[in-house]
């Protein structure tokens, strides 16, 4: 082998591709934002108004499936904004597999928001039945990403990746998880199959998040 010139090519398959952005009117919308959610909050009928994995949930409110539909203007405001990044970030993935010049319309097909009181935590999911997730944050609260308080952890996709562990495995090891710091007006966009978490949160004021789940057509 010493005396033969090999060349190795590395061979990236399978990427898992996520986005992050700030949305620069968020100091704007956030008081109105924030006044309709606890407004919503106080008109639940149970803490998981959604009635979805209730079990999974726990210390936080969650309205039903359909926050980024009522007609106010900060929510409008929102929806229209994340939609817009949803498109962008589709096209920005697609472009190779789509017909030349087209672009991607996102549609938001459901919304809720998360009122994360101490102590409370979701544990992990996925999201099926969608293209493209997100999770936008109110109001980060006290998460902090040394202590992991309140981050969103997100898993490693590749199923059958820990069957073997020795040396030669540990860069899968390594990446079996990735840490999520939320701030405020910070957004996080995600495939829909990739599982994810939020952590145990602790703190005196309430961690707030919009999530969402979105369809793609070609406009």
């Amino acid at each position: 082998m010493s005396d033969i010139d090999v060349m190795i090519e590395d061979i990236n398959l399978w990427q898992t591709q996520m986005f992050a952005l700030n949305y620069p009117d968020h100091s704007q919308i956030k008081a109105d934002l924030l006044d309709v959610i606890y407004t919503n909050q106080e008109q639940q009928e149970m803490p998981i108004d959604s009635e979805v994995a209730t079990t999974a949930k726990h210390g936080l409110y969650e309205s039903k499936l359909d926050f980024l539909d009522l007609p106010f203007p900060a929510v409008r405001q929102l929806r229209g904004f994340l939609e817009d990044m949803l498109g962008t970030v589709a096209t920005a993935v697609n472009q190779d597999f789509w017909p030349r010049g087209a672009a991607g319309k996102a549609h938001i097909i459901e919304s809720w928001y998360h009122i994360t009181q101490n102590g409370g935590y979701h544990d992990v999911h996925s999201h099926p039945n969608c293209s493209w997730c997100g999770i936008y944050y109110v109001d980060a609260g006290e998460c902090e990403i040394v202590t992991r308080n309140g981050s969103n952890r997100f898993y490693d996709p590749r199923a059958c990746a820990d069957q073997y562990l020795d040396a030669g495995t540990a860069y899968i090891n390594a990446d079996g998880f990735w840490d999520f710091q939320p701030t405020d007006g910070q957004v996080v966009i995600f495939p829909s199959y990739l599982k994810h978490s939020a952590l145990p949160y602790f703190g005196d004021s309430d961690r707030i998040v919009i999530a969402f789940n979105s369809t793609i057509s070609l406009d």
